[in-house]
């Protein structure tokens, strides 16, 4: 009998909860929506996702047919919707990636510079006679003031200020020469 049986009305019953009401509908119908699914996305893989995912939102669906136009009309504009959203959501995803990828690159030519910035300088700081080296040491990044670290050292603040001028003008020198080679 679910052979003869219309399409509306196995869609009403399907939405009434008729299991068999619904697999007939499925049985019948299947092959041509996963014609249109693959016709819509090009891709066998895309195709069967597709229709698998209608496929399990069309007892939820069904409850909303109204029977105004043919039942394979409304299912392929359930199948032509749901194609929609998922072109949708990949593009939203495909943004959403590249943005991250953006920042994402962003963040490591960043940590590239910063990594490159501090090999430089620990080189530059081990060509500094010992002295130097250690003011350095001390007070790179205000680890200690310039009093603190004549105490360490014990040396006085003038000495520990003049140290200080002194590393950053090798320093300078050192880059202009790099940068002039």
């Amino acid at each position: 009998m679910r052979m003869t049986t219309g399409d509306d009305d196995l869609a009403r019953a399907a939405a009434g909860g008729d299991r068999e009401a619904f697999a007939a509908l499925l049985a019948r119908h299947y092959d041509g929506l996963f014609r249109l699914a693959f016709r819509l996305t090009g891709r066998r893989e895309a195709a069967e996702d597709l229709t698998q995912d209608i496929c399990l939102a069309l007892p939820t669906k069904l409850r909303g047919f109204r029977g105004e136009a043919r039942f394979t009309t409304w299912l392929y504009r359930i199948a032509v919707n749901a194609a929609h959203d998922r072109r949708r959501r990949a593009a939203i995803r495909a943004k959403a990636a590249e943005g991250w990828g953006d920042w994402e690159k962003n963040r490591r030519a960043a940590a590239l510079d910063t990594a490159q910035g501090l090999d430089w300088l620990q080189a530059a700081m081990a060509s500094l006679p010992d002295d130097l080296r250690d003011t350095a040491a001390l007070t790179v990044g205000d680890e200690l003031t310039q009093a603190q670290a004549a105490e360490v050292l014990g040396i006085s603040e003038g000495t520990v200020a003049w140290r200080l001028s002194e590393i950053r003008k090798r320093l300078r020198a050192l880059r202009e020469e790099e940068l002039n080679a």
